[in-house]
């Protein structure tokens, strides 16, 4: 079991950060934060999750119009501004992923998959937060842009679809909101 002092960084004390120190994140820590968000479970491990991050001045400048007014500034003084994605080709991965069962490729035509796609890239970009919070980032993730423009900007082939953005770096305490309640057990969960 992991510490008290271990699940407050992950979960219990962390928040959204909105105001950034200008300390960098090095590209070693951006590797380190992937190689541990990538183990967690994926459907047949088929990993569709897909991140660019925004770190250099002309790519923020190529994400800018497609962010809302209220995400502008924090993601443009971020360190890093990472596009979690999901790729609609992921399938095509099954064979070196899963490669127990390498036909279970096919399983995943049709609706199902756009539908495999989102929702484990959506886990994906889950465990990313986690990752990052266990290697002492801060993390903002937001959904307030326009999803057609970030693809058009970053994803012009059509394959690969934002999910949601998530600035991550050092932040600034005196930038996060007061706490906000959660939903107890009973308001949320049943045991049947």
């Amino acid at each position: 079991m992991l510490t008290d002092a271990a699940l407050d960084t992950i979960f219990r004390a962390a928040r959204t950060h909105n105001v950034w120190s200008d300390k960098p994140v090095s590209e070693i820590t951006l590797r380190a934060l992937y190689d541990l968000m990538r183990w967690g479970p994926t459907s047949a491990n088929c990993s569709p999750a897909r991140i660019v991050f925004v770190q250099s001045k002309e790519a923020k400048h190529k994400l800018a119009p497609a962010l809302s007014a209220g995400n502008l500034d924090k993601t443009m003084q971020a360190p890093v501004c990472a596009i979690i994605a999901y790729d609609l080709d992921f399938n095509e991965q099954i064979p070196k992923l899963f490669p127990q069962k390498p036909e279970a490729k096919d399983w995943f035509n049709g609706p199902a998959r756009e539908i495999t796609a989102f929702r484990n890239g959506s886990l994906q970009g889950g465990y990313f937060i986690i990752a990052a919070r266990s290697l002492g980032l801060d993390c903002g993730a937001m959904s307030g842009f326009d999803n057609a423009k970030v693809d058009a900007a970053f994803f012009p082939g059509g394959r690969i679809k934002s999910n949601f953005l998530c600035n991550i770096g050092y932040g600034d305490p005196s930038g996060v909101f007061p706490r906000n309640p959660r939903l107890d057990f009973d308001e949320a969960c049943q045991i049947v």
